[in-house]
């Protein structure tokens, strides 16, 4: 098993880092064409909510993606520096109350194309699993 890290500043420049890092990924790993593209919507979400919700935008601060690879597939575990946050308070897009709300998307996307998702440390930092 291996593991690889990316620190990332907490800045939007920060994704396109994130894009390409994930290009190598999928290359060296051999995710398929069916799974690439949820690999990279759930990461960008996460550094995303990361690097606005977490760090607060605060170049100071930085997004760390660990990537481990399983039995089964990756793990990607995504820290950040921020208080942390209770997945469980999240609101539901998808409830007829929140459409055209802002809030809560980036999560319901990850659980949808992940085939697991754990929070740890209080929600600072989120575990995608994928079977690839």
């Amino acid at each position: 098993m291996s593991k690889q890290i990316l620190k990332l500043p907490s800045c939007s420049k920060s994704i396109c880092q994130l894009e390409q890092f994930i290009g190598v990924v999928a290359h060296q790993y051999k995710i398929s064409n069916d799974k690439y593209p949820d690999i990279l919507i759930s990461l960008t979400e996460a550094v995303n909510n990361a690097i606005i919700h977490g760090n607060k935008e605060d170049r100071d601060k930085y997004v760390e993606i660990e990537i481990n690879q399983t039995v089964k597939g990756l793990s990607f575990l995504v820290s950040d520096e921020g208080k942390g946050f209770n997945p469980k308070n999240v609101p539901d897009p998808t409830s007829p109350e929140n459409i055209g709300c802002c809030g809560g998307r980036g999560v319901f996307l990850m659980k949808q194309l992940a085939d697991k998702v754990e929070y740890h440390d209080n929600g600072r930092k989120v575990e995608i699993h994928f079977t690839v």
